[in-house]
């Protein structure tokens, strides 16, 4: 079976949103239009951002319903990215706090879909 390593996020404004995650990732897209921005991230996964004005079939939800997965290698990861992040500005849903699987945070993006940021405390255990 084939393993999925692209995501599409319908957003208001693409290149506003593409603005957001070009500072997020620290990375210029590699494909921008007044309505679609494409990031290609070192590990090869692919976000895209996509005009829900212009998608078709037209999305039937807005952001928030999921979330995009940062794993982070240590808990002081987590709070020092929180840090980052909410000096940036980004709204912050959740402040780092420890759940059973580990450390984490969740902020939003423009379009108020979540961005979760982890420490996984037992590898072995499952994941959020």
């Amino acid at each position: 079976m084939q393993s999925p390593n692209f995501v599409i996020l319908f957003v208001e404004q693409p290149q506003a949103s593409g603005a957001f995650y070009q500072a997020l990732f620290n990375r210029t897209p590699v494909e921008s239009s007044p309505t679609f921005v494409l990031f290609v991230l070192d590990n090869g996964f692919k976000l895209g951002l996509w005009s829900r004005h212009t998608a078709l079939p037209a999305p039937a939800a807005a952001g928030g319903g999921s979330e995009i997965v940062f794993q982070l290698d240590a808990p002081e990861a987590v709070d020092a990215t929180h840090a980052d992040w909410a000096g940036r500005g980004l709204s912050i849903l959740q402040t780092p706090t420890d759940l059973d699987f580990g450390r984490t945070f969740v902020a939003l993006d423009p379009d108020k879909h979540r961005l979760r940021v982890y420490w996984l405390s037992d590898a072995e255990n499952a994941q959020p």
